[in-house]
């Protein structure tokens, strides 16, 4: 679903480049309460695994497929702020490396694929749990009810933008009808790879899980003939940090392998977005994206013949240069984290639940 330049006019992309800048400043602030030492370093990971998942491109319909949006994920697995952060720094990665997305349309893009797919996507995530039996199976499944609503919330966010200010005389009514319709589609397979994702991570460490956090239920002891809660042990630091780098490790050779080998075998079926555009006219006044000479553009390497080798390496690349870039402004959240609060300042501790132990959610 990345808008290139031309489909939205120039009042309409600036006025979501302001709504983006303020989002983006405001998931910063927000970041800072949700990011630990250990998350900071796997919210770099979830934005390298996003933009690996969304090469892989997924057969939807007759001529159609999909790809990734990756609100639900990253705002499940690391926390809303930090989600859309996580969305946000993929998408100038795109926009930059790649001419994915256009680049006056980076707050189009943003606002509806950061931003509106991780609100929607949270809020109804934590209805859903707050109403589940609080297990691990209702972390997943809850998960993958979001991630299935708010591909369509996304594609109805666009076709408002577009009945704003979009640059041709199209039927907004034949739009919304196309557009939602194929993003209910795309929305089953971002549903799945939302929930599988969660799963795994959540098997192996549901402490690291974000919307897993607050779940468990306290232990009660008696005392004096009155319920108390019962003292948390005390996580084994050691062995959680060897852990924790493992699956670090695990994630970013599988975002590896995704981005450097599986892509090769995506769909090369338009996106759902670029049916409705070429079926509807949309994209009537599209324009050359300004780095469509780079060489990573469309998602190969300048000079580089084989096709699969090209392809590879530039998802490789792509994988590398977002995990350090988003480690990098994770890590530079969270100190200003650490430098603003005082050594007495408790506020911005992580959930108790932080310390759940990988058996208890």
């Amino acid at each position: 679903m990345h808008v290139p330049d031309g489909f939205i006019n120039a009042p309409t992309s600036a006025a979501t480049g302001v709504i983006a800048a303020g989002a983006v400043a405001v998931s910063l602030r927000g970041a800072r309460r949700e990011l630990d030492e250990r998350t900071a370093p796997l919210a770099g990971l979830v934005a390298a695994f996003i933009f690996a998942v969304q090469m892989l491109n997924f057969p939807v319909a007759a001529g159609t497929s999909g790809h990734l949006l990756g609100g639900a994920l990253a705002a499940i697995l690391v926390g809303p702020y930090t989600g859309v952060l996580c969305v946000s720094v993929v998408l100038l990665m795109q926009g930059i490396l790649f001419a994915d997305g256009g680049l006056t349309a980076l707050g189009v893009n943003i606002t509806n694929m950061a931003i509106v797919t991780t609100v929607v996507a949270y809020a109804l995530f934590r209805g859903l749990v707050k109403v589940l039996p609080r297990t691990r199976r209702s972390v997943t499944a809850a998960s993958f009810v979001a991630a299935l609503v708010s591909v369509p919330a996304a594609a109805l966010a666009f076709t408002l933008m577009y009945a704003i200010g979009g640059t041709t005389d199209v039927s907004i009514g034949k739009v919304a009808t196309a557009m939602i319709g194929v993003h209910v589609l795309i929305g089953i397979g971002e549903a799945t790879i939302t929930a599988l994702t969660v799963g795994a991570v959540i098997a192996v460490r549901p402490d690291l899980v974000y919307g897993a956090r607050g779940l468990t239920q306290k232990l009660k002891l008696r005392v004096n003939g009155e319920l108390v809660d019962a003292p948390e042990a005390e996580p084994a630091p050691v062995a959680a940090r060897t852990s924790h780098r493992r699956v670090w490790a695990a994630g970013l050779v599988a975002s590896l392998v995704l981005a450097g080998f599986v892509s090769f075998y995506a769909s090369a079926n338009p996106d759902g977005l670029e049916k409705v555009a070429a079926d509807h006219g949309i994209d009537q006044q599209a324009e050359e994206h300004a780095v469509a000479d780079s060489p990573l553009a469309d998602y190969g390497v300048e000079d580089v013949d084989d096709p699969r080798l090209s392809g590879g390496l530039a998802g490789v690349i792509g994988v590398g240069v977002t995990v350090v870039a988003g480690t990098g402004v994770f890590w530079a959240v969270r100190r200003r984290r650490t430098g603003d609060a005082s050594p007495s300042d408790t506020s911005n501790t992580p959930d108790a639940a932080d310390s759940t132990s990988p058996t208890s959610v």
